[in-house]
């Protein structure tokens, strides 16, 4: 059954459905098509195409012999010019590119329907499976996409040509899309046309779009960048308190940018869940539960390898009411890269204004610490400074006073212990002032004894190992203890013995004073300080110097250099304090005794709830005259550096 132009009606029907499917060889052919169409009354203008239909639209041999198409001579294509007026052709397909995004139709004048369904082939998305028409049997998908110049332009993906090849394409695609567009062929349809690939490839996007004041707002002090690059090195693994596993590599997740992006890797503190905020309950938490503030999961988000840096530190200061006029060499040494978690200062014959002392602790300090307590005995005074974000895992602080003279008014010579509960593990710290002399090593083996029976602590703050406590040693009940002070205990030597061996030795070689040493030799025989330790010495005597100066004492007593000052601690488990570093300053001239410090690294458990918390308490007016102080300190240095800038010298020679 024929057509009355001659085409066979299951032909006509393989030629309109493959060109639904977009493909410029069935686009040639209609155009071949249209041409009959013309001779048979048609008012189709016949497409002129630089190739013989024959070559470019192969047909089976069975349709040739039912087609009855007009020879087409053919012709050589046209060369391309360099410079040429764009045709409305090329101007229509520019215009084309250049509004593809818009609403407005693509297709004949009169179709009423939206444009985009004529788009969806561009769109990254997996394309749609099509009709499969009767002359394509395995039901394959025909598209624009398939065509011969999509094909040459992108074989496997790759990129496209040069510029001559790029301009040369264009003319071609021109042409056959304004033909396309001025066709009536496609009666009812819409041209299905091919993703336009860009001619480089796209910038790389950011992960974030987030602002960058939020990216930024809880990233901590510059000076502490490199903290999680040390945790990795020195623990071997990334901190579970440095950063949530949740985040990526930059620090924010690529979802919820807003609010996710405020939480940084390099903060210290772990973002806190909200889920978390509503269900637990933190003073009915077990030891081991998700919810206890003293547990283990809290713990570990704050000290991954579960132990804390302490500093300890003792000074004589003479009753001197001169105060150094820097405190930075005494409480924060150069040696270690950072700073520890917790500063203890104990004082003997302290200044007549001790608050003043508090203040200039807290001056250097900065506002990274708060005073935890203070407590004082006479002139006996001792500090707990702990970093601000710690003071919620503090128990109550207790303190406890011992007087160690006969008459009990004067308080020059005694104990002051201060007691807490960090997390599960339990502290006390004491400073004592033993009897002083050179030969009076009994009466302050009696001070020690005194004071390990008449310092009650723990007072409300339950004992964590009741079973190893005894009741005539306040050290046994609790786990680490730090005892400092001015011990008073000298060198069995005399001072010209002492002078030559300090003479060989000007560095750090004290091993042979220590042979002498009164504390030493009492601790080995266990008479003294049971079961305490202390850390090698390795610095010269901190007694006796002349103040302002570097030389021991000139005066007509000639008093023997000796080791005064110490630092000593004990533990109720093995191997739980580290000693870091034993030193003394001998940049703080002040008095005739030079400060000692020690640092340790010390191990803390996870605990219980049902103790008395502190709630965060700390003296916050002591806090805001420090850190103002610290400020006035700054302005007035970068005022006097200005002043030195602008200031100018004439000399006339």
């Amino acid at each position: 059954m024929s057509t009355p132009n001659g085409f066979p009606q299951h032909s006509r029907v393989c030629l309109t459905r493959s060109m639904e499917g977009g493909a410029v060889q069935d686009l040639q052919a209609k155009k071949a098509g249209k041409a009959a169409k013309k001779e048979a009354g048609g008012d189709g203008a016949p497409p002129k195409i630089g190739t013989p239909i024959s070559e470019t639209f192969k047909l089976p041999e069975d349709l040739k012999a039912n087609i009855k198409m007009k020879s087409i001579t053919p012709r050589p294509p046209r060369k391309p010019r360099l410079e040429r007026a764009a045709s409305l052709d090329e101007k229509s397909w520019r215009k084309w590119r250049r509004f593809r995004t818009s609403q407005e139709s693509l297709t004949d004048p009169n179709e009423t329907s939206s444009s985009n369904g004529s788009l969806q082939e561009a769109s990254p998305s997996p394309p749609s499976r099509g009709r499969a028409s009767p002359c394509n049997p395995c039901g394959q998908q025909e598209s624009l996409h398939s065509s011969p110049d999509a094909l040459e332009a992108s074989p496997g993906g790759k990129s496209r040509g040069g510029a001559s090849d790029l301009g040369k394409r264009a003319s071609e695609i021109s042409s056959a899309f304004g033909g396309l567009l001025r066709g009536k062929g496609f009666a009812g349809g819409k041209p299905r046309l091919s993703q336009i690939m860009p001619a480089r490839p796209l910038p790389p996007m950011e992960l974030n779009v987030a602002s960058h004041s939020l990216r930024t707002a809880n990233r901590i002090d510059s000076d502490c960048l490199d903290y999680r690059h040390y945790s990795q090195h020195k623990f071997g693994r990334v901190s579970s308190s440095l950063s949530d596993s949740r985040l990526q590599g930059n620090g924010t997740l690529c979802d919820s940018c807003s609010t996710d992006s405020m939480k940084s890797t390099f903060s210290v503190l772990t973002p806190i869940r909200a889920k978390d905020v509503r269900s637990r309950s933190y003073l009915e938490g077990s030891l081991l539960a998700s919810g206890a503030l003293m547990g283990a999961e809290e713990l570990s988000r704050y000290f991954p390898n579960r132990s804390m840096g302490i500093f300890v530190a003792t000074w004589n200061m003479q009753g001197q009411k001169e105060l150094p006029v820097n405190l930075d060499d005494f409480l924060l040494p150069t040696d270690p890269d950072f700073a520890q978690d917790m500063y203890v200062i104990g004082v003997q014959e302290g200044c007549p204004d001790r608050r003043e002392w508090e203040i200039r602790l807290q001056e250097t300090l900065g506002p990274h610490y708060v005073l935890l307590h203070s407590a004082a005995h006479g002139v006996l005074y001792m500090s707990v400074f702990i970093r601000r974000d710690l003071i919620w895992f503090c128990s109550e602080v207790e303190y406890a006073t011992v007087t160690t003279r006969i008459v009990s008014q004067i308080k020059t010579k005694g104990a002051l212990g201060i007691s807490f509960t960090f997390f599960g593990t339990s502290f006390l710290f004491i400073t004592s002032h033993f009897t002083s002399g050179d030969s009076k090593v009994n009466e302050r083996k009696l001070d020690y004894n005194k004071t390990i029976q008449a310092l009650t602590l723990p007072k409300n703050v339950p004992d964590t190992n009741p079973y190893r406590s005894s009741s005539s040693d306040v050290t046994t009940r609790f786990d680490e203890v730090f005892w400092f002070g001015d011990f008073n205990f000298r060198l069995n030597k005399d001072r010209e013995t002492v002078d030559s061996i300090l003479n060989q030795n000007p560095n750090t070689d004290v091993s042979k004073l220590l042979v002498y040493d009164q504390l030493t030799s009492e601790m080995s025989r266990g008479s003294i300080f049971k079961g305490f330790q202390e850390a090698d010495i390795h610095f010269r005597p901190s007694y006796k110097f002349d103040i302002g100066k570097d030389s021991y004492d000139t005066t007509s007593k000639q008093r023997t250099p000796s080791y005064t000052d110490r630092v000593v601690f004990r533990s109720r488990y093995k191997d739980d304090i580290q000693a870091v570093k034993y030193s003394s300053c001998p940049v703080i001239k002040t008095s005739d005794h030079r400060p000692v410090f020690a640092l340790f690294r010390v191990k803390v458990r996870p605990g219980r709830d049902n103790i008395p918390l502190a709630a965060g308490l700390f003296d916050r007016d002591l806090y805001l005259i420090g850190i103002r102080r610290r400020a006035t300190r700054e302005l007035l240095r970068l005022r006097e550096q200005k002043d030195q800038r602008s200031s100018s010298i004439c000399s006339i020679s």
